[in-house]
C-alpha cells in the first residue's frame, strides 16, 4: 500500500507540474491574478511571475520524478508536503472570496473548481502526511542517488532534459503542446453555435418566510407560482435571500470572449470568422513592442492582403496600428489564444489553421 501511495503522489505532481510547464507563460498569467489588487494586492510581483512560474514548475515536475524513482524520498515529501500546504491556502483563499476561479494547477489540461481545487490540495496533503509516516528515517538510506545506481542517474537526467526542453518551448514562443480551446483544427464558429444552443439553465429560489410562525422554506419561482402560496398572505418573500441556482450545466468554452471591437466600437466578430483566409496579428501588451516591430509587423500584413488574404491587427489599444485594419479585445481573452506578445492566427472561415508567435516571421 506504501508504494501504491508513493507512485500515485508522484504521478500526480509529475502531471500537474509537466502540463504547466508546457505553458509556463499560462501559468504566470495564473500567478499575475494572485499578485493583482483584487487578490493578495502584490502587484511588484507581477513582473518576477513568469520566474517564479518556472521555478515552481520546475521543483514540482523534478520532486515528482524523485518520489517516483524513490530519490531522496523524505527530502522530496517534506518539500512537497510545504508546497501542499501553501498551495491548499491559496486555494482556500480562491474559493472563500471568489477571487481566482481557477488556480490552474493542471493548467488548460484540467479545469477545477476553487473548491475542487482546494479538495484535491486537503487530500495530497494528507497521502503526504501517510507517506511520512511510513518512511522512517532509516528507510531511506537505500534510496539516495548512488553514482552507481545508472538507470536512476539517466532517468532522472533525461527527465529534466525534457523539462527544460517544454519550459524553453513555451517561454520563446507557443506551447509545444497545445491544451487550450484555441488549439489549430479548432471550428470557432462551430463551437460558438454549440455554445449557443446547449446555455446553462437557472431557476430562481425564493425564501419563504412564515409571517405567523417564523418558518422560512425555499422554493422555485416555478414551484411558487403553481402551488399559489402567492395567494397566501401569510408567507412573505425574503427579497434579501433570493438566488439563482443553476439546474443544468450548459457546454462552456474560453471562446466565447471571442469578441472584437472596430475603431467605432462596432462588433465585426461574423464579419472575421466568415472571411475566407484571415490573417490576424494579436498583441495583449501592445505598449511592448516597439516602432520598428509595428512597422514590420504592418508592412508583412500589407503584402499578405495582395496574396488574397483579408487582415487585421487585434490589440487592446485602438492607436497603435494605423496603416493596417484593426481592432480591440480583452487582453485576457488574447492571453487565452495565444501566449506570446505579439502572435500570428490565421483563419480559414473561422477555423484555425494555423497559430505561430511572431518573432520574425516575416523574414522567413
Amino acid at each position: 500500500m506504501r508504494e501504491i501511495l508513493r507512485i500515485v503522489v508522484a504521478v500526480v505532481f509529475i502531471l500537474s507540474g509537466f502540463v504547466k510547464a508546457v505553458d509556463p507563460k499560462g501559468f504566470a498569467f495564473k500567478l499575475e491574478e494572485y499578485f493583482s489588487p483584487s487578490v493578495f494586492n502584490l502587484p511588484f510581483l507581477e513582473k518576477f511571475s513568469l520566474a517564479l512560474a518556472i521555478v515552481i514548475v520546475a521543483i514540482e515536475f523534478l520532486l515528482g520524478v524523485m518520489l517516483l524513482l524513490k530519490i531522496r524520498v523524505r527530502r522530496a515529501l517534506w518539500i512537497l508536503f510545504a508546497m501542499c500546504v501553501f498551495f491548499a491556502f491559496l486555494t482556500f483563499y480562491s474559493a472563500y472570496f471568489n477571487v481566482v476561479t481557477d488556480c490552474g494547477c493542471f493548467g488548460d489540461a484540467l479545469k477545477l473548481t476553487p473548491w475542487g481545487s482546494f479538495t484535491k490540495d486537503i487530500i495530497l496533503l494528507l497521502l503526504i502526511i501517510i507517506l511520512l509516516r511510513q518512511y522512517s528515517r532509516g528507510t531511506e538510506n537505500g534510496l539516495k542517488l548512488h553514482k552507481s545506481n545508472f538507470v536512476k542517474l539517466i532517468t532522472f537526467s533525461l527527465s529534466c532534459v525534457l523539462l527544460l526542453i517544454f519550459i524553453i518551448g513555451g517561454v520563446i514562443g507557443e506551447p509545444l503542446i497545445d491544451f487550450r480551446d484555441y488549439k489549430i483544427g479548432t471550428d470557432l464558429n462551430a463551437v460558438r453555435k454549440k455554445i449557443e444552443e446547449n446555455p446553462a439553465q437557472y431557476k430562481v429560489i425564493y425564501t419563504l418566510k412564515n409571517l405567523k410562525t417564523g418558518e422560512e422554506k425555499a422554493i422555485s419561482q416555478d414551484d411558487y407560482i403553481s402551488s399559489n402560496i402567492w395567494e397566501n398572505e401569510d408567507w412573505e418573500i425574503q427579497s434579501d435571500k433570493t438566488e439563482e441556482k443553476m439546474v443544468k450545466e450548459g457546454f462552456d468554452s474560453e471562446i466565447k470572449q471571442f469578441r472584437i471591437l472596430n475603431p467605432e466600437g462596432e462588433d465585426i466578430t461574423e464579419n472575421i470568422l466568415s472571411a475566407p483566409k484571415m490573417f490576424m496579428v494579436f498583441s495583449y501588451r501592445p505598449e511592448k513592442l516597439s516602432p520598428s516591430k509595428i512597422q514590420g509587423l504592418e508592412k508583412g500584413m500589407q503584402n499578405l492582403k495582395k496574396k488574397g488574404y483579408q487582415i487585421i491587427a487585434v490589440s487592446t489599444d485602438n492607436d497603435i496600428f494605423s496603416n493596417v485594419p484593426h481592432g480591440t479585445m480583452d487582453a485576457t481573452a488574447i492571453k487565452t489564444i495565444g501566449r506570446s506578445n505579439p502572435f500570428i492566427l490565421i483563419l480559414e472561415k473561422g477555423k484555425i489553421i494555423f497559430k505561430h508567435e511572431a518573432r520574425n516571421y516575416f523574414n522567413k
